[in-house]
């Protein structure tokens, strides 16, 4: 692993546990286990390190995510919802901590504009994918459709790992059932 991998490692972790007000360069090197002044020289200010942490989060939710293995659309409406619902499922099951991470992160980039535009352009090819997703499958509006899909699978992911139903995490069943009636009632089938 890279010492900036290690350092945006470290970030995500202390936004996990500390929220934004715990994450310094000094608690990196602390928590990392780097000598002073290493995370630095990696992410020289506030804004870097921020940058350096919502980069490796995208890439670990990524890969989380399976963006590389997205169900294909030919599959049907079956097919589709397998895939996504694992994907959001093992966010809630597997990665809670990331999901903490990226919502301390987004409202973070609420404050800062110049955060906001690399956090948007970051997180754009989920989005993106999730277009031509919906967009195959038959969509009509897949702007709006990937803004409901979105915003459904983030209202479950924060209302479980923030919200009010952050004691209880819906099984992999009932994540396919919610998001099937999304997807059938959006696109039909």
């Amino acid at each position: 692993m890279s010492r900036a991998d290690l350092v945006a490692d470290t970030a995500l972790a202390l936004l996990a546990e500390r929220g934004m007000r715990g994450l310094t360069h000094r608690a990196v090197d602390e928590a990392a286990g780097l000598p002073q002044g290493s995370t630095s020289n990696v992410a020289r200010t506030r804004q870097a390190l921020l940058e350096l942490a919502v980069r490796r989060h995208a890439d670990r939710e990524a890969r989380i995510l399976g963006l590389h293995e997205m169900p294909d659309p030919r599959g049907g409406l079956d097919s589709v919802v397998d895939g996504l619902s694992l994907a959001v499922h093992r966010s809630l099951t597997d990665h809670r901590d990331l999901l903490v991470a990226r919502y301390e992160l987004a409202l973070e980039a609420t404050r800062r504009p110049e955060l906001r535009a690399f956090y948007d352009a970051t997180g754009a090819r989920f989005r993106e994918q999730l277009a031509v997703l919906v967009t195959a499958m038959g969509s009509t509006a897949p702007e709006r459709h990937v803004l409901s899909l979105v915003a459904w699978a983030d209202g479950l992911m924060i209302s479980c790992a923030a919200g009010s139903f952050n004691d209880r995490v819906p099984s992999l069943e009932e994540v396919r059932a919610g998001l099937r009636e999304l997807l059938h009632g959006m696109l039909g089938g």
